[in-house]
């Protein structure tokens, strides 16, 4: 990897990282994502620029407003730290191309998905259905998928989804999976082609599983209420497809399909 090229996407993911902690915040809130500036939640003190570094701020602030000390939340240098990590790992998956084009905007908005359906329970029209168009539209200048790839990747994806909702809900008697999921699913296969939306589906219903099952052993307030968002699991199993999708599949054929 370049390392010029290198220094420049890790800059890049530093501020986008910072970004999307604003979208994080605001967009579950319906607050613009562009006005007003950056403020503290407590105080409403407009955070200055030299407080607004990512990462290096909450390390000098030692995670404190510097005006009313209250606690800054760790979820923000986090994501500040993942969001780089991320368009790093997807330069060194597709290079300098269209795929990595199409795999940034993937990757930043499953970060952003994730963290707001882990806390809020919801993911927000304002990703998904832009997705969906983008994720195709894209699909006429990579190498994969094709256009009829993701054509079939978002109606596979909508089609399954709706039909685990349906199968679901009879199941346990209440909604199982939300209009949220199956959109989000629509523009994974969109951006990723329906035989990686399979994968997807099958890595997300193994790790809601195994990570559910123990919350529900070691949380009170998940056991009670038996209620998980599957937005982050769908956002890591379709992370995994990213980087190693095609390894897998190829994986799995020469197993099953000698």
């Amino acid at each position: 990897m370049n390392p010029v090229i290198l220094l420049v996407i890790i800059l890049i993911g530093l501020a986008l990282g910072s970004f999307l902690n604003v979208c994080i915040y605001r967009i579950p809130q319906k607050k613009s994502i562009l006005f007003p500036n950056s403020y503290c939640p407590r105080c409403q003190t407009k955070i200055r620029y030299r407080d607004n570094i990512p990462i290096l701020s909450f390390i000098l602030l030692g995670g404190k407003c510097r005006k009313c000390k209250e606690k800054i939340s760790f979820q923000y240098p986090l994501v500040e730290f993942i969001a780089p990590l991320l368009l790093v790992s997807t330069y060194w998956r597709f290079g300098l191309t269209w795929g990595f084009a199409a795999g940034s905007i993937l990757v930043l908005v499953l970060l952003a998905i994730f963290f707001i359906d882990l806390k809020h329970r919801i993911i927000p029209d304002v990703f998904t259905l832009p997705g969906i168009i983008l994720g195709f539209l894209l699909s006429f200048l990579v190498k994969s998928p094709t256009f009829l790839q993701s054509l079939l990747g978002i109606a596979v994806g909508g089609g399954m989804f709706y039909l685990a909702a349906i199968l679901g809900d009879l199941l346990f008697k209440k909604e199982s999976l939300g209009g949220g999921d199956i959109k989000l699913a629509m523009m994974l296969g969109a951006f990723l082609g329906w035989q990686k939306i399979i994968l997807i589906l099958i890595l997300s219903a193994v790790l809601g599983s195994l990570i559910g099952g123990l919350a529900m052993l070691c949380s009170g307030e998940v056991k009670k209420t038996r209620a998980i968002p599957f937005g982050p699991f769908l956002a890591i199993g379709a992370l995994i497809a990213v980087f190693f999708g095609d390894a897998l599949i190829s994986a799995y054929l020469k197993i099953f399909l000698k």
